[in-house]
């Protein structure tokens, strides 16, 4: 992506970025237009939020029993958590029609295709992309989005939803919030599944903190998700102190990001730190562990296969 901007006297926000969003198309510049928001003028907003859609989409019955049935989530929360965000991360910074962004989706479409997964299921997870950025912009971030970027954050999704292969997408907000509810209806009931998956979560989340302060990542999460939500994985309401606490630090910070840029600017993936990949990674090995190690076995099986057949011709 072309077009690079500072932050101005090596703190603040670029006003020129919102100009320049502003002046693209939203249907035909939707790249570009997330390119900017992701990575300068939502950056620290857009990672929090999408961590939030995650974390929501693990309420579905029928998304949390894939989840539990692979094993991933409990055996490499971690390394599932680093595979989304930097194949996610990749086809937000680069796009459908950039190598990175291309292969990212390439890699997560392949991976997928290993599960059968109802589409539905996958609506509703894009769904949870779309809503939840849009959602923490205007309760916590450092400005409400724009209908103008809330419709090129949409068009953007939409489209990654249809080259991953999905069907029947709804083709407007209101149209999805409403299959959403239908969806919701049926499937954000609580199941074992959703309460084990959400647990395997908070553990990542609590590896990340000091000890002393594990102990509130579930009433934290609490605060920030749905009574729906909340009853579908087994978790207690936060009390309304505790809520109105952590909402108030959010706003709070939103305020102080509404001037002074939190982290880089731009975010790129290349400055990206994960402690699954410490020494690097190929888009194409994002996967779950026990992918790969099917893959090494297919390998070596074919190995063998070739080595036999070369030593009976020679025979």
């Amino acid at each position: 992506m072309d077009l690079a901007y500072k932050k101005r006297f090596g703190l603040f926000h670029d006003p020129k970025v919102a100009i320049e969003i502003d002046s693209l198309d939203e249907h035909k510049d939707v790249q570009r237009i997330v390119y900017l928001m992701a990575k300068y003028e939502f950056s620290w907003d857009i990672v929090r939020s999408l961590d939030l859609a995650l974390f929501y989409s693990y309420g579905s019955d029928s998304v949390s029993k894939l989840l539990a049935r692979t094993g991933e989530f409990e055996k490499h929360g971690q390394k599932r958590y680093d595979d989304t965000a930097i194949l996610i991360g990749h086809f937000i910074e680069s796009g459908w029609d950039g190598e990175y962004g291309r292969r990212a989706i390439e890699r997560m479409t392949k991976t997928h295709g290993h599960y059968t997964i109802p589409n539905d299921d996958f609506i509703f997870v894009l769904w949870t992309f779309i809503e939840f950025p849009i959602r923490w912009a205007e309760d916590y971030g450092r400005r409400p989005m724009t209908q103008h970027e809330q419709n090129a954050w949409f068009n953007f999704w939409v489209e990654i939803g249809r080259r991953m292969g999905m069907v029947n997408v709804p083709q407007s907000k209101g149209e999805f919030d409403e299959w959403i509810e239908r969806y919701e209806s049926v499937h954000m009931i609580y199941a074992h599944t959703t309460q084990r998956i959400a647990d395997s979560t908070v553990e990542v989340i609590e590896s990340w903190l000091p000890k002393l302060l594990r102990p509130s990542v579930k009433p934290t999460v609490a605060c920030l998700m749905s009574d729906k939500f909340l009853k579908s994985v087994g978790y207690d309401k936060a009390s309304p102190f505790r809520r109105a606490m952590v909402k108030g630090v959010l706003k709070l910070s939103g305020k102080i990001n509404s001037v002074i840029v939190f982290g880089r600017y731009p975010s790129l993936m290349a400055e990206r730190k994960d402690k699954t990949y410490a020494r690097g990674y190929k888009i194409e090995e994002v996967q779950p562990v026990h992918l790969s190690k099917h893959q090494q076995k297919m390998t070596q099986a074919a190995n063998l296969a070739r080595a036999t057949g070369s030593n009976e011709k020679q025979a």
